[in-house]
């Protein structure tokens, strides 16, 4: 018998029907605002919070998890609504909204100095925090994300406007549209593999509402006086910063990577 198959499943494997060995950590809790935040947290030494993106969850990071914790503290919160996440009552399922209660559970881990890795609306969620929490984020590691309006750009209102409108509430509530046609869709180096996507299902089979998947891409342009504060605040952020970006991005491209540097 192999050691996986002694390991017992873990508490995310047995909520969502993972395979064993999918998860492979501990689940922690923490109650702020009435909701119920779920995240990882493996390893000691220098703290690194991984903020996921749409439709995504805390398990897009466990490669990174696993490569990092025998040297860093590695954080990675489930969004309200996403993953194992419990969203408050009457959630708006805003990214600024999103940004207050991952302030809150900065706060209540004590956190200082630590890197956020993130990446889609990871960043504008996770820089968000940042603005909230002074001093708990010290240094950026972003890929393929933003941090300003971005209202009369057409690659952007288009989007916005159909997978926030009615048909990406449609396709998103009924079909999981950006599970199952979005991300499969927006790879550009290999194809996922069924086990990858059943991975990122999971979540929404049963124990997720849909909502906060369309409402995601409605607040690209709806929250235009969000992400000019984030625009003011990135502006006078003091600290390394680096950019993994890879090419061929369907939604973040070579000009959004020029307008950080």
């Amino acid at each position: 018998m192999s050691e996986l198959s002694e390991q017992p499943l873990t508490e995310a494997e047995r909520r969502l029907a993972l395979p064993r060995g999918a998860y492979p950590f501990a689940s922690h809790y923490v109650a702020v605002d009435g909701a119920r935040l779920h995240y990882a947290d493996e390893g000691e030494g220098p703290p690194v919070l991984m903020l996921h993106g749409n439709p995504t969850w805390s398990v897009l990071y466990r490669g990174l998890i696993e490569g990092l914790r025998p040297q860093y503290r590695c954080i990675a919160p489930d969004l309200a609504g996403f993953g194992l996440s419990v969203p408050p009552p009457g959630f708006s399922f805003r990214p600024e909204d999103h940004a207050k209660l991952v302030a809150s559970l900065l706060d209540h881990l004590n956190l200082s100095g630590a890197t956020l890795v993130a990446h889609d609306w990871g960043g504008p969620v996770g820089l968000g925090a940042a603005m909230m929490t002074e001093g708990r984020i010290a240094r950026l590691c972003l890929g393929n994300t933003w941090a300003w309006p971005v209202n009369g750009d057409f690659h952007f209102e288009w989007f916005s406007k159909l997978m926030g409108g009615p048909i990406g509430r449609f396709g998103s509530e009924r079909y999981a549209s950006f599970v199952n046609l979005m991300m499969p869709s927006a790879m550009r180096r290999r194809k996922l593999s069924t086990q990858e996507l059943d991975l990122y299902r999971a979540p929404f089979r049963e124990l997720q509402p849909r909502r906060g998947m369309h409402v995601f891409p409605w607040e690209i342009t709806a929250s235009r006086d969000y992400l000019g504060r984030l625009k003011d605040f990135v502006a006078v952020f003091r600290g390394p910063a680096v950019f993994v970006w890879p090419e061929n991005d369907i939604a973040f491209r070579d000009k959004e990577l020029a307008r950080w540097r």
